[in-house]
């Protein structure tokens, strides 16, 4: 499933989280026409703010509880750092309750329509993602990288900005590919795994 301007219009979206990667978030929704109705954030909300970046703060993730999951749309803004399973746990949590992360395509990103997009998948400006690719459930694929045919990103993987995946590559669940890295194609890289910043990959990595 593919993000179109359609899919962010039909209900108005809640944002979580509010650090750098919510503001990217935040963005690249207004890009697709959401209305962005507040955040929630324990850090935003335990110091009594009511606005961040001109959104309302709408409280702790516990607000979600008094919200039904068939009118809002969640967008997660935590980013996906080595060794946390923050993000990760947000989506599950919210997921399981029955709220809908949709994929989010930056209309300055190119996707394949052969590609595969699952929910609350995050594709940022200047990605690629060729035809076959696989893109699993609350994955990044950062600015300006690319992900070439048949590669499979498993789900909650980070690949961050100026990453080249080449063809038939498979990244586990989990998995963060540190920025400018290369993996050559046909190589495995497996669940959880950390690939340093600047790396290139000419074997599989477990």
């Amino acid at each position: 499933m593919k993000s179109h301007l359609g899919d962010l219009r039909g209900r108005p979206c809640v944002l979580i989280g509010a650090g750098g990667h919510a503001r990217v978030v935040a963005d690249l929704a207004i890009a697709l026409g959401a209305e962005i109705i507040g955040v929630c954030d324990p850090g935003l909300a335990g110091e009594g703010l009511e606005k961040w970046q001109g959104l309302d703060v709408l409280g702790d993730d516990d607000y979600l509880l008094s919200v039904s999951p068939m009118k809002v749309f969640l967008l997660n803004g935590v980013g996906k750092m080595p060794g946390s399973s923050l993000r990760a746990d947000l989506y599950r949590r919210f997921d399981e309750a029955g709220f809908t992360f949709p994929p989010l395509i930056h209309p300055a990103a190119w996707v394949s329509q052969g590609a595969s997009v699952s929910n609350g998948a995050q594709v940022m400006a200047g990605a690629v993602i060729q035809t076959g690719a696989f893109l699993g459930c609350n994955s990044i694929v950062n600015t300006r990288s690319s992900v070439d045919h048949d590669s499979h990103i498993g789900a909650h993987a980070h690949i961050a900005p100026g990453v080249t995946v080449c063809g038939d590559v498979s990244i586990g669940d989990h998995a963060f590919v540190g920025a400018g890295t290369t993996i050559i194609q046909g190589l495995c890289v497996s669940e959880k795994a950390f690939v340093k910043a600047g790396s290139l990959l000419t074997k599989d990595w477990i």
